[in-house]
């Protein structure tokens, strides 16, 4: 049976309430862009961070977000429901990490990112068909972010040399 998410089920458990971007996984009409805007902030707090601990912040992330989208894709009835969007949050993380500290770029990392998370180009369109759970709801996400870093940099390339 799907539950339709609402305040009430956001608020029901920790793991809703991270799955669901804290809130944002709750929008009518576009939640994932949504969720992908709260990237944003939170990479501002890891730029905090020292460098080095980047990565395996971002990669702890990942890993957690498993058992989260798990429990609120079960919860939902539906395993990659739109309102989980800490797939999206996380896998932008990721590609602000590999994106130069400049807002013009990162608007172009937040388009990229959205481009190839919507349109899910081979293999990521697969793995999102094959792969389940919350394993399968991270996991496409960050190859789209592995999609839109390779992007970003032949966009960095053609501007240094064009």
């Amino acid at each position: 049976m799907t539950t339709s998410p609402d305040l009430r089920f956001l608020l029901r458990h920790p793991a809703h309430f991270v799955a669901l971007g804290f809130g944002s996984g709750l929008a009518r009409k576009a939640p994932g862009t949504f969720g992908t805007l709260v990237g944003l902030p939170l990479f501002a707090i890891l730029m905090a961070l020292p460098e080095p601990v980047h990565l395996p912040v971002i990669a702890l992330l990942f890993l957690v977000g498993i058992p989260l989208c798990t429990r609120a894709g079960t919860a939902l009835g539906v395993s990659d429901h739109g309102s989980i969007v800490w797939d999206e949050i996380v896998a932008m993380l990721l590609v602000l990490e590999f994106t130069p500290r400049n807002w013009l770029w990162w608007l172009a990392a937040f388009a990229l990112f959205r481009l190839f998370d919507i349109w899910k180009p081979t293999p990521i369109r697969q793995c999102d068909a094959r792969l389940k759970g919350g394993f399968g709801v991270m996991f496409d996400d960050l190859l789209a972010a592995i999609y839109a870093i390779a992007a970003l940099k032949a966009l960095q390339w053609l501007m240094l040399h064009w």
